[in-house]
């Protein structure tokens, strides 16, 4: 049984990069490995997090190994934890990144511990290239690079990112798993009811933090397409936190005058109530500007629903374009024109066993036989 250490976010942090490392963990425990992960006592200091809090409310894992210990800002903590996986000597490493702001903590434990000369570590790379860029990212992400022996991407266009940095490194690609974590689909009237949603009317989703690159205004716009307001009861759900200025968003509403199509649910969306706003919808829309890819795409398999996404990153790899969902430029007019096929070619049956047919793509048992195929190549 190999031992593995899996660097990554992980309870009592929340969000989608938290829920990706715990179904890793599982993946791998699964497949027989013995694997602990080392989450973060410090992920982001408060000033630079957009969010209310990090931190989750819901019930800790309890078939899981989780050691709190990463303090991103401390290099003596840096130094600590990679002298202890030195010492240690797991046989894999497998490091979650997705921000060069993490390069510099990451990188330096990584380098420490390799040279035990046994541990093979694998950087398994959510971005290379981050959404909002800032100055020095390049020089950061560049140090990190260095220090895996090798990379998994979740898309063809990180795999790219990463060629930039590491050209001769070895890469492998493996799509962006399915959470089952949130739940099952239920009835739409039943879900409808327990938002407190009027049954009978249409109802599309985003959801997710709301960021400026996941264009929320784009649909917003979109939104106010004089065929979509001619319907009078297609609803846009927005489920999601504000991670940039609410008013900004509100204004943008107001000027657009589309308040009575829109239900605003703009506070974190706890794990049990996940399965409730995609069983409410029809359809779940991702209107992003740039991407890598996104795990509100896996989620949407799960719960079986056809998605919009724009013609950016990876999300075209994910939607098969008339089959699971659209593939649309990133404009308010291509995505009016997705949202209006929908309901009036009536489109969510046959779209809806496409996303069916998909689902068998995404399963964590790939991705863990993807991890183990790149550490072959080391």
């Amino acid at each position: 049984m190999k031992k593995v250490i899996l660097l990554s976010p992980a309870y009592p942090l929340r969000g989608g990069l938290a829920a990706f490392g715990e179904c890793l963990a599982k993946a791998m425990l699964s497949a027989g490995y013995n694997v602990t992960i080392y989450t973060f006592s410090l992920q982001y200091p408060n000033f630079l997090f957009p969010g209310k809090t990090q931190y989750s409310t819901d019930t800790p894992p309890d078939d899981l190994s989780i050691e709190v210990n990463i303090n991103s800002i401390s290099p003596i903590n840096w130094w600590k934890i990679g002298q202890k996986l030195k010492r240690l000597a797991p046989d894999l490493i497998i490091c979650v990144f997705w921000l060069p702001f993490m390069a510099a903590c990451l990188g330096t434990i990584l380098r420490i511990a390799k040279t035990n000369k046994h541990s093979q570590i694998v950087a398994l790379i959510h971005n290379m290239i981050p959404h909002e860029k800032r100055f020095g990212d390049k020089w950061l992400v560049s140090y990190f690079a260095k220090a895996p022996h090798a990379f998994v991407t979740l898309s063809t266009a990180v795999a790219n990112d990463v060629k930039y940095f590491q050209p001769d490194k070895p890469i492998l690609i493996a799509p962006h798993p399915i959470y089952k974590q949130y739940g099952n689909l239920v009835d739409k009237n039943l879900a409808l009811r327990s938002l407190n949603l009027t049954v009978g009317k249409k109802y599309i989703l985003f959801f997710g933090f709301i960021r400026a690159y996941k264009g929320l205004d784009l649909l917003l716009y979109a939104m106010s397409d004089e065929r979509i307001k001619q319907q009078h009861d297609i609803h846009l759900i927005v489920a999601g936190e504000y991670y940039e200025e609410e008013a900004t968003y509100q204004q943008l509403i107001h000027k657009l005058g589309i308040e009575h199509q829109l239900i605003l649910h703009t506070t974190y969306i706890p794990n049990d109530q996940v399965n409730l706003y995609f069983s409410a919808a029809d359809l779940v829309v991702q209107p992003y500007r740039t991407a890598t890819q996104s795990g509100i795409s896996q989620i949407a398999y799960h719960f079986e629903k056809p998605m919009i996404v724009t013609n950016v990153g990876g999300l075209p790899e994910i939607v098969a374009d008339g089959e699971s969902g659209y593939i649309v430029e990133p404009n308010a007019t291509s995505i009016a024109d997705a949202i209006i096929d929908f309901y009036t070619n009536d489109k969510s049956e046959i779209l809806t066993e496409g996303v069916r047919q998909r689902k068998h793509l995404f399963t964590w048992e790939h991705l863990v036989e993807v991890i183990k195929s790149v550490t072959k190549s080391c």
